[in-house]
């Protein structure tokens, strides 16, 4: 805003300029905001992806080669049937999977909205609704268009 006491007043299209001006660099800021809290939702959501893919590639691609060796060296610890072995082999693995499943869950629940750039944009929205354009005196508008009426009739009449 101008200096009142410098004897200078800002034009109406210079308020505009500045006003748009300002506007632009507050929807940048609010961007560049969002931007900055998804990125850190993002690394989030993908260590939690990454949890759950070696969570998937440990059971589907391990399980036939840990289940065998796990099997056999039951087998060769207790004595026991051979299938019993392979079904604790198999539950092990299983274990393991859920695990790993709990840990991807984990990340995936710290993931948040950007709740900084949603607050600050509902309140740019609650000021922007409670801007009210600058009151022009009606009385002397309502004068002056009477007095541009009547030149505007006394020329044609002339």
């Amino acid at each position: 805003m101008s200096d009142p006491f410098d004897g200078t007043e800002r034009s109406i299209g210079q308020l505009v300029a500045s006003a748009t001006a300002e506007m632009s660099a507050l929807v940048h800021d609010e961007i560049a905001l969002a931007k900055a809290e998804i990125r850190q939702d993002v690394k989030r959501g993908a260590m939690g992806s990454a949890a759950a893919l070696v969570a998937v590639v440990v059971l589907l691609f391990s399980l036939p080669l840990l289940s065998f060796a796990l099997a056999y060296g039951i087998q060769a610890w207790s004595h026991w049937n051979l299938s019993i072995c392979f079904l604790l082999s198999f539950a092990a693995n299983v274990l393991l999977a859920l695990l790993l499943g709990l840990i991807a869950y984990a990340k995936f629940r710290k993931v948040k909205k950007p709740e900084k750039s949603i607050a600050s944009a509902k309140q740019t929205a609650a000021i922007m609704g409670n801007v009210k354009p600058h009151p022009r005196p009606v009385a002397a508008d309502a004068a002056r268009v009477a007095l541009d009426k009547g030149e505007s009739v006394a020329r044609s009449s002339a």
